[in-house]
């Protein structure tokens, strides 16, 4: 089974190599890639979330949303999708997991009132070429006092880009509570290089 989508998707340097790899993907996105490879990282991170929340905990941002693979284990919960590439929303689209679709990338300015959500999540956004540490303060910013955070990250990202000194300025200054974190496995049931390959889950939830 090839990997070479995966493995050139950690090698994207910039949001318009981003938007290149993934409109070329989103073809075969769901099939060859989410299916075959046994992606079952979605599902988990939206487990978390719908374990963690509370009254308020929605509407949510599914940042990086996609084709809308994590919102199909959300059990309904309103959400909007935000994504770089217009291709994976189209995809997502028709599946009619959304309110809203919106093409942005999350390292600039982010077109919503502040405190316009009761959460966010992620999966497969904060890893090798993609949304860094540096997204988290408008992310906030547009995430109401107290909101949810349940996004996904592995390690070798959350070590080399700086998450862990991010997140912990962050709760030092008293913007974030206290943090948590789950393992999960990124697939199963299938072989295949990466078959091994484990993820982080941060949760935390914005002061307030």
């Amino acid at each position: 089974m090839p990997d070479y989508e995966l493995d050139d998707a950690y090698e994207l340097k910039s949001p318009e190599d981003n938007r290149a790899h993934y409109a070329a993907w989103s073809e075969t996105y769901d099939g060859a890639f989410a299916e075959g490879w046994g992606y079952v990282a979605p599902r988990e991170i939206a487990r978390i979330y719908r374990q963690e929340m509370r009254d308020g905990d929605a509407p949510l941002l599914d940042l990086g949303a996609g084709t809308g693979l994590v919102a199909e284990h959300l059990g309904g919960l309103e959400a909007d999708a935000l994504d770089i590439t217009p291709q994976m929303l189209a995809k997502a689209a028709p599946k009619g997991l959304y309110r809203r679709l919106i093409e942005a990338d999350a390292m600039k300015p982010l077109e919503m009132a502040d405190g316009a959500y009761g959460g966010v999540i992620s999966c497969g956004t904060f890893t090798h070429g993609h949304v860094g540490p540096a997204a988290l303060p408008e992310l906030l910013r547009v995430t109401r006092p107290g909101g949810l955070f349940v996004c996904g990250v592995i390690p070798p990202v959350y070590d080399g880009q700086g998450f862990g000194s991010a997140l912990a300025l962050l709760n030092a200054d008293g913007v974030v509570g206290p943090l948590s974190f789950r393992r999960i496995a990124i697939y199963e049931g299938a072989e295949h290089p990466h078959a091994g390959d484990v993820g982080l889950v941060m949760v935390f939830r914005k002061a307030g």
